[in-house]
């Protein structure tokens, strides 16, 4: 299997969740070994996609760098986006934005989905490259952990557990597919708690938010008139979350992720442990691990 980018550019304009302004998002193809480049349009700042350039995971995970003039500048909730790149294999585009965040859409991936379905994909010419692990790598927070381990197979299992009557405990394990993502995963919506929201509200945060992109919760209920997509959507959005912030590693990943309680801190640490350590890893291509599975999960 070769590396991917998109076929042709597209754009689509939503709103961002802090600033709740109209955020203009264009993807642009890229040639081979270009990767997943992020760009502020209005500062032109260019903005590689790579864990060292995390500068933020407090309640999403941000990217950022300086330009020529060394201004800084950032780009926030890239994770919900980035899970649709990892879903679909792409390893080469530009992604476009004219202000410090990522639109929200309806909280989901699932209109990222569709934009890449329009996009399209084309096959390049040269070898895709993943990450292969090679020994198990694990960062805890008490009894929170994520962990990545050696499997020939892509999984995904995520356990939460919610003082909150309407979450609780619940888990979901999800085993990589473009399909299955498309169908079983990148419809989970984010959520938050009123009580939360309102603060936020009140120093000028999550000014975006609504029950149009996210899963709103009370004390006691889901405040949304429509209900819940999926009876553990709270655990399928986590996976979601946990594919995103794998991307910023700017490949596929071949190995199985687990979790209990993660957070996009942890994911960001564990993807800085992974790279710390060559024993942990090895860069391949699809072709070479001989692994028909892997590579018909992206058809």
């Amino acid at each position: 299997m070769n590396q991917r980018t998109i076929s042709r550019a597209v754009e689509v304009v939503g709103i961002g969740l802090h600033k709740g302004e109209p955020i203009k998002l264009r993807l642009e193809p890229l040639g081979v070994d270009a990767g997943i480049v992020f760009y502020r349009e209005d500062l032109a700042l260019t903005i590689p996609l790579k864990p060292s350039n995390v500068v933020d995971t407090q309640m999403a995970t941000v990217i950022g760098s300086k330009n020529s003039n060394n201004q800084t500048g950032s780009i926030s909730t890239i994770e919900h986006f980035l899970s649709a790149v990892y879903a679909y294999g792409i390893d080469n585009m530009r992604v476009v934005v004219n202000g410090n965040e990522m639109p929200i859409m309806d909280g989901s991936a699932s209109s990222f989905c569709l934009l890449l379905d329009e996009a399209g994909t084309t096959e390049q010419e040269a070898s895709k490259q993943i990450i292969r692990i090679k020994k198990a790598v694990e960062v805890k927070d008490g009894a929170k952990f994520v962990r990545l381990e050696p499997s020939s197979t892509v999984t995904f299992d995520f356990e939460i557990d919610f003082e909150h009557p309407v979450i609780g405990k619940q888990s979901e394990f999800y085993s990589f597919g473009t399909r299955p993502f498309i169908e079983e995963i990148s419809r989970a919506r984010t959520f938050g708690f009123a009580r939360d929201i309102q603060y936020l509200q009140s120093i000028n945060l999550a000014l975006g938010a609504s029950l149009n992109n996210a899963i709103g919760l009370d004390d006691d209920k889901v405040l949304n008139p429509e209900g819940l997509r999926f009876d553990n959507e709270f655990a399928r959005h986590k996976i979601l979350d946990a594919m995103g912030d794998m991307m910023v590693t700017g490949h596929n990943i071949l190995g199985a992720y687990s979790s209990f309680a993660g957070s996009h801190k942890l994911n960001h640490l564990l993807t800085v442990a992974l790279l710390s350590d060559p024993a942990n890893y090895e860069m391949v291509t699809l072709d070479s691990v001989r692994s028909r599975e892997f590579a018909k999960s992206f058809a």
